[in-house]
């Protein structure tokens, strides 16, 4: 089996979310999806509760359910009550998944800094990367993967220019982000008042 793992802040989950998803489903064919809300040590504070964030993600494994893809959000993170770093992740998901095939997915900019990562050599003997960049960005960083193996990085073009930032600040400033969060997300965070809607 294949086990793809897909960590992030998900505050809120938006479109480039869902997107790299599909993306990634199209690619890489895995059997399931494990959707990871994070407890992020390098950011101060969410602008949504954690209860929140998970709930969303579970529309985000909802909307991923939609079109028959196995998705499945863990809560691990947050149920640590401290920071919580990807290497944490990736051995916890190993130990549930031993002998499976595992696939983290990351953002162009954040394997960028994966040298800075804690205990970061110890990923290539835990799972493999696929890396989600603009067309020739990741490209340019071929340097970091020395410590894996040949294959064991997997350098996507994705650009989706849509952030959790400025979804959050549409909402505030009372514009609308439809086309840009999922229907079940959108209703979810005006229904809860989120981000300043109301």
């Amino acid at each position: 089996m294949h086990v793809v793992l897909y960590g992030g802040s998900f505050d809120p989950p938006h479109n480039a979310h869902l997107a790299l998803c599909l993306f990634a489903a199209e690619l890489l064919h895995p059997d399931r999806f494990l959707i990871s809300v994070s407890n992020n040590p390098f950011k101060r504070r969410y602008a949504a509760a954690d209860v929140h964030r998970k709930k969303m993600a579970r529309l985000l494994a909802g909307e991923l359910a939609g079109v028959g893809i196995v998705a499945e959000v863990s809560g691990w993170e947050l149920e640590k009550k401290q920071p919580s770093y990807t290497v944490d992740l990736v051995r916890y998901v190993r130990s549930i998944y031993p002998h499976e095939r595992l696939t983290l997915l990351i953002g162009e900019d954040s394997y960028r800094e994966i040298t800075t990562w804690k205990s970061w050599e110890s990923l290539p003997s835990l799972c493999n990367l696929a890396v989600f960049g603009r067309s020739g960005g990741a490209e340019t960083s071929h340097a970091q993967s020395d410590a894996f193996t040949e294959g064991a990085v997997r350098f996507i073009d994705f650009d989706y220019p849509v952030s959790s930032t400025q979804i959050r600040e549409a909402i505030a400033a009372g514009r609308k982000v439809t086309g840009l969060v999922p229907s079940s997300i959108r209703h979810y965070i005006a229904e809860h008042g989120l981000y300043g809607s109301v």
